[in-house]
């Protein structure tokens, strides 16, 4: 007897092959960073053949899309929506970098490639932009709304993943005195 060709078995083999190659390039990315990740350790990881790799993804930067935007879904930068409307200033900042930290923390070895790499990679800097940039906006004006133009300053600081990283894993504090000390120098730099 012969087997039947159903295009349904075949478009789920091609979704778990997508899905196989993105997860490879997401866990490269996480340990080795995007710019040193080649095309051919992708496919390898895996399992396909680098015109496998082609045929889902033409080009590095689709592939770069597909991956941010899984690591997105499966992990959603903090919505500033929902601190705008807490009250006191204070408690929205100290809300705020909380959320923000909470991610840094679940997400630090892929955030600490991709950042580094965005640095001097364009590709990288690109795709980083274009995901992280209007969150990031978004919490420079919600947080910042009700705050000088020096304590917006400190708050650019307070927000990078790379304070994030000096406070939290090079300097050992937990995230809730990581945020104080934030959210203190913030209110210090209304003086300034």
């Amino acid at each position: 007897m012969t087997r039947t060709y159903t295009l349904k078995k075949r478009a789920e083999q091609q979704a778990e092959t997508r899905q196989r190659i993105v997860e490879a390039a997401v866990d490269l990315h996480g340990s080795v960073g995007p710019a040193l990740t080649s095309l051919s350790m992708i496919a390898e990881r895996a399992g396909v053949q680098r015109h496998t790799l082609y045929a889902h993804f033409p080009d590095e930067r689709s592939l770069f899309l597909a991956c941010s935007g899984l690591t997105l879904e499966r992990d959603p930068l903090p919505d500033a929506a929902a601190w705008r409307t807490i009250e006191d200033p204070r408690e929205r900042l100290r809300v705020g970098l909380n959320a923000v930290y909470g991610w840094y923390e679940r997400n630090a070895d892929l955030a600490a490639c991709v950042l580094r790499d965005a640095e001097y990679h364009p590709l990288t800097k690109e795709i980083a932009e274009l995901r992280y940039g209007p969150s990031m906006a978004a919490y420079q004006e919600v947080l910042g709304a009700d705050l000088s133009m020096t304590q917006r300053t400190v708050l650019r600081l307070a927000l990078s993943f790379f304070t994030w990283r000096t406070l939290v894993r090079e300097s050992g504090l937990d995230r809730d005195a990581a945020v104080r000390a934030m959210v203190q120098a913030i209110d210090c730099a209304k003086e300034a």
